[in-house]
């Protein structure tokens, strides 16, 4: 059973570092996925809840606290993530609706985004996304890791299949918003085979995808126990090669790792699949000659 908790925000986008982009919006803390290699589970300790997957906080005035941020003399019309911890598009969305009213603003304050999302509701505010595409920079991302669907429910119980996930970026690729697959994480011996990566990747050229992104499983903080709890429970025979190569939380610069990319790179390289998720970005701020809109 989750449980809903209505709160209200002091800001609406928060300040990051070692990313693409300079500002993260969520909409929702905590997220309905129950994705078993979720990296946020961290951020629920800031909110005194163990139970990021069934607790969902939802901010009701973040459409008014964007609106005083985007409207302010001191915003430079930065990149913003619309979803960085949780999926915005998660399945509490469909009832709260605030997604239509975020992007309304973007539209309004000219304002570049990015949405990532494992879930084809984003499909809802198409006509929303399209107009913004129009208008300044739009890229929209689906999270994609397992082409066989038993695999997918495993790691990502509450999750859209991969397949509406391509039907999804196939759709936007229609408008003038880049969109990108992420393969991320790869899980060793679940996710990590040829035929795995291939038949994404194949699926990615068959959709027109502008780019892909490919990232090795990490496990930090309370991510690393909830992981190898599901791995104890559903590929007992793997908890004892897996174990090991996690030590530390991340695989280090060693052979797997080392073969992976490069099989990785050959994939990439069969399909012409870029992993240049900036080049679309850079081309929309040439085309416009628009210096507020910037990466950094």
């Amino acid at each position: 059973m989750v449980k809903i908790n209505e709160i209200r925000c002091k800001t609406a986008c928060n300040k990051i570092s070692s990313m693409p982009y300079d500002w993260d919006l969520n909409v929702y803390r905590g997220c309905g996925h129950g994705c078993k290699y979720c990296f946020a589970l961290y951020s629920h300790q800031y909110i005194n809840s163990n139970d990021y997957f069934n607790e969902i906080f939802v901010k009701t005035n973040i459409v008014e606290a964007l609106e005083r941020q985007l409207k302010s003399p001191s915003w430079k019309k930065k990149i913003i993530n619309l979803g960085g911890v949780t999926d915005n598009y998660q399945p509490v969305e469909a009832n709260y609706k605030l997604m239509p009213e975020v992007l309304k603003l973007m539209i309004k304050y000219k304002n570049p985004v990015v949405i990532s999302s494992k879930s084809d509701l984003v499909l809802r505010d198409y006509d929303l996304i399209a107009e913004l595409a129009d208008i300044t920079y739009v890229n929209v991302a689906a999270t994609i890791t397992a082409a066989d669907e038993n695999i997918r429910k495993l790691i990502e119980p509450n999750g859209v299949s991969s397949l509406r996930r391509f039907n999804m970026l196939k759709e936007f690729r229609k408008t003038n918003a880049s969109v990108g697959m992420h393969v991320m994480p790869v899980i060793p011996f679940i996710t990590d085979s040829y035929e795995n990566l291939n038949s994404l990747f194949a699926q990615a050229k068959d959709n027109g995808i502008h780019y892909a992104l490919v990232a090795l499983l990490n496990l930090r903080g309370p991510t690393k126990g909830t992981f190898f709890e599901f791995i104890r429970q559903s590929f007992p025979h793997l908890y004892n090669s897996l174990l090991p190569m996690y030590k530390t939380g991340w695989v280090g610069k060693d052979e797997y790792k080392e073969n992976l990319y490069k099989m990785v790179f050959e994939i990439r390289k069969k399909y012409s699949i870029t992993n240049n998720y900036n080049a679309p970005m850079k081309e929309k701020i040439k085309s416009e000659g628009a210096a507020q809109l910037s990466l950094f």
